[in-house]
């Protein structure tokens, strides 16, 4: 009786929470490391600064980038399967919902967004960890290019050449920044949703 209650209770379940916490150290590697690699040469008239790279030099922060990378993707392709096969991403995202989207994006901007019940995703969080794993997809893909463009030649002439994987890749890791910089915020904000994904409940 008690493990069904203990069961019943369960917001996050062990596989989503390891794959949460590796996911958090593959990306956090994984954008340090690109900085660096971006600042030996860059694609606009900016620079990250030294102190918040990885690598320390270029051959140092690819190592540390391609290492990051195998984490990131085995990783990922663990958590979307396991999302499939247990029905969570049917259970958490769908339906989803245009117009429920802007009136939960007004109520965020007046800071009135709900998120009373952690078990369940308002409509901005559903379309956020959507967009999200999109763009963990696109920095995969384009990663593969820019890595390998001669083996993965057909992935770099559907992205439209190399440069343009380039411009992906980068984009996609910006968006991913503001995603983690927004989802550290409303942790802050609501700190019970980090003990939920610590302890599972």
């Amino acid at each position: 009786m008690d493990a069904v209650s203990k069961d019943s209770k369960t917001i996050h379940p062990l596989w989503l929470r390891l794959c949460h916490w590796i996911n958090a150290v593959a990306v956090l590697l994984m954008i340090m490391s690109g900085w660096r690699i971006y600042n030996a040469s860059p694609l606009f008239d900016f620079h990250f600064p030294k102190g918040i790279t990885l690598g320390g030099w270029l051959g140092g922060a690819l190592q540390w980038h391609f290492a990051a990378m195998w984490m990131f993707g085995v990783n990922g392709l663990i958590y979307l399967l396991m999302n499939l096969m247990t029905g969570q991403l049917r259970r958490r995202f769908w339906p989803l919902s245009l117009s429920t989207l802007s009136s939960d994006l007004k109520a965020a901007l007046r800071g009135q967004l709900k998120h009373a019940d952690p078990k369940h995703y308002n409509m901005a969080q559903k379309f956020a960890y959507i967009a999200a794993v999109i763009a963990g997809i696109v920095l995969v893909i384009s990663g593969l290019v820019l890595w390998k463009s001669v083996q993965f030649s057909y992935l770099r002439e559907a992205l439209g050449g190399y440069e343009a994987a380039r411009y992906l890749h980068f984009f996609a890791m910006s968006f991913l920044t503001f995603f983690i910089v927004v989802h550290l915020t409303m942790v802050a904000l609501v700190p019970k949703t980090l003990l939920t994904i610590v302890r599972g409940h």
